[in-house]
């Protein structure tokens, strides 16, 4: 009994020892990796630190004590038992590991585009594009983990190869359960790569206007100019029309209607319209023009038109205009303004 004691020890310290040895590693690796993210144009030294700190601290130690316990004497039912949890345990952190350097990959493409540039046009195609394309592969490392994981019981041997290859009766119940979600997961990926929307789009969907700030593997989030959040199936930008008025360049064009009496000299109040878009910090200098759109009974409609560089500031620049052009009539033409007539 007390040799079988010792044995046990033994073998139980050998495997304490080199899971020991397996977080040393890490140690070792971590403190390379700190010292190399000093180092200018190092980048994606810091950002495994960042985001791989924690399954790394954890896959190290486990693949150790795995590859030992062969070589350690342990009664056979303990030895499974330790085996399969050990195994099982290093199956989940390798996929956790995966999943995080996603994320590295991720921020060390994100770091040259900004969203916050005058033109960002190309850095939120690259948004997008690698938001969704992260999404659909942390979604195939986790069932890729999950049925390698059961693949390693056998009682649920069957069902992890079921998983993993899709087929059996299992995967058409669930397939035909979540359809829904399976085909939003195909509209994500043809969003990705045809891009009818991406991150900080200016779009119009439900007679709402707002700027498209999340887009997930089966949803978008559109933040309205109110800032509520409109949530819509991403198979929508597919299946139905909506307005995208940042999908080639974010400039606009914005328009002001007034109604007006005959009386007005419309050509003094163009002059008036082009002199206070030259003032305009909001005009991009690109077009404007007014015009006379409609001829009532009683006044007829002018139509100033002004571009401006994207759609807040061609709502404020609308504003903007629209108030002093009125105001311009009130002081300066008060007879133009609409009235109705009786003669006697």
């Amino acid at each position: 009994m007390l040799e079988q004691i010792k044995v046990w020890s033994w073998s139980m310290g050998i495997l304490a020892a080199s899971a020991f040895l397996g977080f040393f590693v890490y140690w070792i690796v971590t403190a390379i990796e700190s010292r190399l993210a000093r180092v200018p144009g190092k980048d994606i030294h810091g950002l495994i630190l960042k985001h791989c700190r924690a399954p790394l601290r954890i896959v190290p130690p486990l693949l150790f004590a795995f590859v030992t316990l062969p070589a350690v004497y342990l009664p056979e039912k303990f030895s499974v038992v330790l085996g399969t949890v050990l195994r099982t345990l290093l199956i989940l952190s390798s996929g956790w590991l995966l999943i995080r350097l996603t994320s590295v990959f991720k921020d060390l493409i994100l770091r040259k585009y900004h969203l916050d540039a005058a033109d960002n046009l190309e850095a939120r195609k690259i948004h997008t594009q690698l938001m969704v394309i992260r999404k659909i592969a942390v979604f195939g490392i986790t069932v890729v983990t999950f049925s390698v994981v059961l693949m390693g019981f056998e009682r649920f041997h069957e069902l992890g190869t079921g998983i993993l290859a899709s087929a059996g009766v299992a995967g058409l119940v669930v397939g035909l359960a979540a359809r829904t979600t399976f085909s939003n997961l195909l509209a994500g990926v043809q969003i990705a790569l045809t891009q009818p929307i991406r991150i900080d789009d200016a779009v119009l969907v439900e007679n709402e206007w707002g700027r498209v700030e999340e887009i997930t593997l089966t949803y978008v989030v559109v933040r309205i100019w109110d800032m509520r959040r409109l949530i819509l199936p991403i198979s929508y930008f597919i299946e139905k029309p909506f307005q995208n008025w940042t999908r080639t360049s974010a400039s606009i064009i914005g328009s002001v209607h007034l109604h007006v009496d005959y009386t007005i000299a419309v050509e003094t109040l163009r002059k008036e319209f082009f002199r206070l878009l030259e003032k305009s910090p909001h005009w991009d200098r690109q077009v404007r023009a007014m015009q006379v759109v409609a001829a009532g009974e009683r006044t007829m409609e002018l139509r100033a038109i002004m571009s401006a560089p994207d759609s807040p500031t061609a709502w404020d620049l609308r504003c903007e205009i629209r108030e002093q052009l009125i105001d311009f009539i009130q002081k300066n033409c008060p007879d133009a303004l609409p009235k109705s007539r009786v003669v006697l």
